[in-house]
């Protein structure tokens, strides 16, 4: 009687530490956001980041458990709890064996671009994702009460994050200087977005400086035709987006309805600075201090809109970044760069000196490489000798770590590390690729400054901060993966968890 009295007690008191509902939970993502980006400025954090880090919950240890480490797959996981394995999102980009072709994680043909430049283009939606995230559990619980919207520079951080069920999800075409939609979500734009459009907020950079940087004297200059801008690979763009994500907010009422609405903003400018101009690089090092006076602008907007206490902020990024070649060079650091043409020659020359002729490689995206079945079938050849082969002149280039292939993720063959298991993680049987390479640690493939994708501490290793009311501030030093936020979220909103989570609820950061 005595130990069934003190389980109920236990129970009672966990149920009391629960925080309350919030009103509105506002999920923040910074691309390509190391952890040590929250120590190595923190000296200069006067905003958003300053105040996450003195009265949040700061996971010193938080990683993401699954391989490659880029935008899509990270921000699929974030509100997913899911890995690649069974959320489908499996790099930004992939071939798709079903349709025949190269996909985006968020390619959809059967939308249109909502408020881009004529004439009218395919838009984008969550439909390649295979899992829900929290935001369609609070809207399946409340009968669809509740609003869901995703904002960012980039569609895929977007979409991914505010899930199947969003009311919308908004982000910045180039080609137009607009934010824009797709017609999954919407028939039309809102009147609101069209004002906002219509204002050209981010003209005004048309010829700023920044460092010693200065932007093109046009806007059809500033904004390019691509994601990769003057504008985009500045922290003008952020200011634009910070502006945009608290026009969502006043316009659509978040955090004054019955239930709890769901906002999730992207700020990608940083990735696309890091990306540009590498991970120890002045740029970097500001647009970072920018960020987080942004943060602190848009935190009490969103205080403001939701009333006191009522907010719950999740801060954390989508994937750290090595340093560039150059950098690592410079510190006497282990690496260095290897082409990109590389993996596709030592495949091809292979296959083809071993089988016989033929395009072989049917996509290569980072270091994912889709061999060509059709030709394998077409030569009545075993896919697994076909891989083999490939796998080995792969595994003989200087610098490569691993080469996996398609049976060995598939059956079990990897080696059971920590290594092993984020490739595993990140392997889903339908869309993966037939090899996955991975180089030595600190080697950068192609001629980007800097880049990630590896499963190595400094692209896995992020910041994980909640903020708002039942939350106890302080540092936690325990481990824990990207995985579990969503999981959280499900025990503070008192919903199912995501389809695919694997994630664990943090209960030691709720006040007692």
């Amino acid at each position: 009687m005595r130990s069934i009295l003190a389980g109920v007690l236990l129970a009672s008191s966990l149920i009391a530490a629960t925080p309350k509902k919030p009103k509105l939970i506002v999920t923040i993502v910074i691309d390509q956001f190391r952890y040590d980006y929250l120590t190595r400025f923190r000296s200069e954090y006067t905003g958003g980041i300053e105040r996450l880090l003195t009265r949040g919950a700061v996971f010193t240890d938080a990683r993401y458990i699954h391989f490659p480490t880029v935008t899509a797959v990270g921000h699929s996981t974030i509100l997913t709890g899911a890995t690649p394995s069974v959320s489908g999102i499996v790099g930004n980009d992939w071939f798709d064996r079903d349709e025949g072709k190269p996909v985006t994680s968020v390619a959809d043909g059967a939308t249109l671009l909502l408020g881009g430049v004529k004439p009218v283009l395919t838009g984008s939606s969550p439909r390649r994702l295979l899992v829900d995230t929290i935001g369609d559990e609070i809207k399946m619980a409340d009968g669809g009460q509740a609003k869901v919207i995703g904002v960012s520079l980039k569609d895929r951080a977007a979409i991914l994050p505010a899930g199947h069920m969003a009311n919308a999800a908004y982000w910045f075409d180039n080609p137009s200087g607009n934010f824009v939609s797709s017609t999954y979500y919407l028939h039309d734009l809102p009147d609101w977005v069209k004002e906002f459009n219509a204002s050209r907020r981010g003209d005004k950079y048309c010829g700023a400086a920044w460092l010693t940087h200065k932007m093109p004297a046009t806007p059809k200059e500033l904004y390019g035709n691509s994601i990769v801008s003057p504008f985009t690979t500045s922290p003008f763009a952020n200011e634009v987006l910070e502006e945009f994500a608290e026009r969502v907010l006043s316009a659509e009422a978040l955090g004054t309805h019955d239930t709890t609405d769901v906002l999730t903003v992207s700020f990608s400018a940083n990735d696309l600075v890091g990306h540009t101009y590498g991970t120890y690089s002045t740029e970097m090092h500001d647009i970072t201090v920018r960020t987080d006076r942004l943060l602190g602008k848009l935190m009490a907007a969103a205080e403001r809109q939701a009333g006191p206490n009522n907010t719950l902020i999740v801060l954390t990024g989508d994937h750290g970044v090595a340093p560039s070649a150059e950098e690592a060079k410079r510190n006497h650091m282990p690496g260095g760069r290897m082409a990109a043409g590389v993996l596709r020659a030592a495949v091809q020359n292979a296959l083809t000196e071993r089988f016989g002729e033929g395009a072989w490689i049917s996509g290569l995206y980072e270091v994912a490489i889709y061999l060509n079945r059709d030709l394998i079938t077409q030569k009545k050849l075993d896919p697994a000798e076909v891989d083999r082969v490939a796998a080995e002149a792969l595994s003989r280039l200087p610098h490569i770590a691993r080469v996996y292939t398609r049976e060995q993720l598939a059956g079990g063959g990897v080696v059971n590390d920590e290594i092993g298991r984020r490739v595993e993680n990140g392997y889903n049987l339908r869309r993966g690729a037939d090899l996955e390479v991975l180089p030595d640690p600190y080697w950068v493939v192609g001629d980007i400054t800097a880049s990630h994708f590896t499963p190595y501490s400094y692209d896995n290793h992020v910041p994980v901060i909640f903020y708002g009311p039942g939350i106890a501030a302080g540092v936690y030093h325990q481990p824990i993966a990207v995985n579990d936020i969503a999981a959280t979220l499900a025990v503070i909103l008192s919903v199912e968890t995501p389809a695919g989570s694997i994630g664990r609820a943090l209960t030691e950061m709720f006040a007692q």
